[in-house]
């Protein structure tokens, strides 16, 4: 539909629209992460912002949006005189697909112009199209780590810098950046959650006259988008007033350093890492002062900023999911609200030194005259009610994070049937397994080496239709060369170039040329030949035709689908050695989620295997299965390996371009079902690792006898930790399932 969606028709998200205008007022607060279920309206909200804001003057015909007023002087279509023509356009939105590459987001050279003209041509990119505008990255979780490093980099610069292809260029690049994300599909690294200034999680409401309104305006625009969009219109034109007025005064907000000094203290006391977090809330708390229309920075607007720039960036693991701790970051407000008291207290004490007297059983009132002392348990910072972490009838959360009435596990003593399953330990760097042989790229990863856009350079081929990626260029020369030199002299391309390298070697045998007199004037011959040479080269330089356009061959790192297979049977619990399992497993899962895979997780025990955790990107899921898995009951080896082979199957369907890596953890027996020997067919050219867990003083070799048949590595559960000196290289652990993968293939 071509007209959007209004801004103020939107039923709730208060924070997310909250974020969205104060970025709209001030970009330098670093952008806004959307984080909520499918069909919460993030994409709807993020392109209803866009129509809001002012509309900009550009130099006509600058691909790079110049300000006419304040051009930028690193510009490639510049210098823009004072008197360059000016023209007034919307400010832009611009989408950046999930499938973009590198040259489309920053620009590359112009490839047709280069071959054609002989000049470097910059063809700009995406970056360029966002100047002043929205730059919206929907899914950003399943964007290439290194384009979200480009889209931060220039956000917070304000500059795009492009270095490739042998093209140096700088120009502005400031806009308004927002990505949305379904947290199922994978949270993106802690690193890049903490580059974006605000995050806000939004949720479909729970009231249902919410979710009727809510459908009543979509049915309502969809059957008008005209006659809805002109029913808030005034709102929306409210919006942009409110907006514009904000920017205006944004340079002349002051702020406090008496507020400048809480920001501080509330950094510290969530106990975020950097001074990104700092600048973040300072930025924020002075656009909100902005769009209230104060010049002055309240204590409001800093408790505020911090709700909506600090949750997301206090981590005590990478695996836990961002936007859990609400509750300690009110309490690091009402810290940092009671030391600022008690500063201004020593520094200025109160006049009637009587009321110290006061033998009530409280201890007199607080310092600001009724405030919840420091343990009282009385109202949250924001003065409107308990905070999220508080709970009824003094009661608190539980420790497991359910209801407060709810009496937690330990209130009841552990019987065999009801036992807590057992905990993980401390979670170890694990040997690096991979995949040695060469795969087709399809997803960029750090695990297995493949064929990638990006990366070393290993050779040329001609490109199958369109060129892939930059083309190889000593290859093209080698190619036009060769087809010359076939073609014989008279097919030679009849440039200007070839006609002087043909004269000159004519002039060296009459003697009577330009070129071949200032040989035989120095007295070189060679000089000559290369003359001709020379001339030869720009000639095959000047007549390369698309025939002769090679690309380069490059190999990179791949992600891959981790699939463990977990024996959660009785023989597991022995010894604590689900403890050890649970240690391992989660060990893998933090590789799984540094090297970007996929990961699955099957179970067996009892009669039957359970696939608790289909394949997802989603590796907080994964920790959370992998916590609950309990054991006991008999081991059906078999079925585990049944459920291996299905999943497999099916997401090579899915995705066949996504190699899997399968890790069986189990200690080789099998007291259920059939015989796994009987499924070694069905995983037949599958990498596998096997993960030996038995232990004691007799065993029975049953781990190394699968693996033998799996044609698999197999490693002992003791020797899974990355090897610290005078062992085999870790690399080479997967190298035996590799083989039978490569025979496979």
């Amino acid at each position: 539909m071509t007209t959007p969606y209004p801004f103020s028709a939107v039923v709730g998200l208060d924070d997310l629209r909250l974020a969205l205008l104060l970025t709209s007022v001030s970009p330098a607060v670093g952008g806004v992460l959307v984080r909520g279920e499918k069909g919460t309206a993030k994409s709807t909200v993020v392109r209803a912002v866009a129509s809001l804001l002012p509309p900009v003057t550009v130099v006509r015909g600058c691909r790079f949006a110049c300000d006419p007023a304040a051009p930028d002087p690193q510009c490639p279509d510049g210098p823009h005189p004072a008197d360059t023509p000016a023209t007034h356009r919307p400010a832009t939105l611009v989408e950046l697909p999930v499938g973009a590459t590198e040259d489309r987001v920053v620009g590359t050279l112009d490839i047709q112009r280069a071959l054609a003209d002989g000049v470097k041509a910059y063809e700009p990119g995406l970056l360029a199209a966002a100047h002043r505008g929205v730059l919206y990255v929907d899914e950003v979780n399943l964007l290439p780590d290194h384009l979200v490093d480009l889209l931060l980099d220039a956000a917070a610069m304000g500059r795009a810098h492009v270095e490739r292809d042998g093209v140096s260029v700088k120009h502005a690049a400031r806009f308004l950046l927002v990505g949305t994300m379904n947290p199922e599909e994978g949270e993106p690294r802690p690193q890049l959650v903490d580059r974006f200034g605000l995050v806000v999680t939004v949720a479909a409401p729970r009231d249902a006259r919410l979710r009727a309104e809510v459908v009543r305006r979509r049915l309502a625009y969809e059957a008008d988008p005209a006659g809805f969009a002109a029913r808030f219109a005034g709102d929306e034109r409210e919006y942009a007033a409110r907006i514009a007025a904000a920017r205006a005064v944004l340079p002349s907000v002051r702020l406090p350093d008496a507020e400048l000094d809480r920001i501080a203290r509330v950094c510290l006391a969530y106990g975020v890492d950097g001074m990104r977090a700092d600048i973040v809330v300072a930025r924020c708390a002075v656009a909100l002062a902005a769009w209230s229309g104060r010049d002055v920075v309240t204590a409001d607007d800093v408790r505020d900023a911090a709700r909506l720039a600090l949750p997301h960036r206090r981590r005590t693991d990478p695996l836990d999911p961002p936007g859990t701790d609400e509750e300690k970051l009110d309490q690091a407000l009402e810290d940092a609200e009671r030391q600022a008291q008690e500063e201004a207290a020593e520094q200025d004490p109160a006049p009637d030194d009587s009321d110290d007297d006061d033998p009530s059983p409280g201890g007199g009132p607080a310092p600001d005259g009724g405030g919840p002392g420091p343990d009282s348990g009385g109202p949250g910072p924001d003065g409107g009610g308990p905070g999220p972490g508080s709970g009824t009838d003094g009661g608190g959360a539980a420790p497991d994070g359910g209801d407060a009435g709810t009496p937690p596990d330990a209130a009841t003593p552990p019987t065999k049937a009801s036992a807590p399953p057992a905990q993980a330990g401390q979670a170890f760097r694990p040997r690096a397994l991979r995949i040695t042989a060469r795969g087709e790229g399809g997803h960029t990863g750090k695990r297995s080496p493949a064929y990638a856009r990006r990366g070393r350079v290993i050779g040329s081929r001609k490109p199958v239709g369109k060129l892939a990626g930059a083309p190889h260029l000593p290859a093209t020369l080698r190619a036009a060369l060769h087809r010359t030199a076939l073609a014989g002299p008279l097919a030679r391309p009849t440039t200007p170039a070839a006609g002087e390298a043909r004269a000159a070697g004519e002039a060296r045998a009459a003697g009577e040329a330009r070129a071949a007199g200032e040989a035989r004037a120095a007295g070189e011959a060679r000089a000559a030949g290369e003359a001709r040479a020379a001339g030869e080269v720009r000639a095959v330089v000047m007549g390369v035709q698309a025939r002769d356009l090679r690309e380069a061959i490059h190999v990179g790192r791949e992600a891959n689908l981790v699939l463990f297979v977990v024996d959660a049977s009785g023989s597991m619990a022995a010894r604590k050695r689900m403890t050890l399992v649970k240690t391992a497993v989660l060990s893998l899962l933090r590789d799984a989620y540094q090297r970007r895979d996929r990961i699955g997780m099957i179970t067996f025990r009892g009669a039957d295997a359970d696939v608790v955790l289909p394949p997802t990107s989603s590796h907080e899921v994964g920790v959370m299965r992998l916590a609950a898995l309990r054991t006991g009951g008999r081991t059906p080896l078999a079925a585990g390996l049944r459920a291996a082979a299905r999943t497999i199957a099916t997401e090579r369907r899915r995705d066949p371009r996504r190699r899997p890596l399968l890790i069986v953890v189990t200690d080789g027996r099998a007291t259920s079902g059939p015989d796994p020997l009987l499924l070694v067919p069905a995983l037949a050219g599958v990498a596998t690792v096997v993960v030996d867990c038995e232990s004691g003083p007799i065993r029975l070799g049953l781990a190394r006898k699968l693996a033998g048949a799996l044609q698999a590595d197999v490693l002992p559960l003791d020797q899974l930790e990355a090897a610290t000196g005078g062992s085999r290289p870790a690399a080479a652990a997967a190298a035996p399932a590799d083989r039978a993968y490569r025979r496979a293939a």
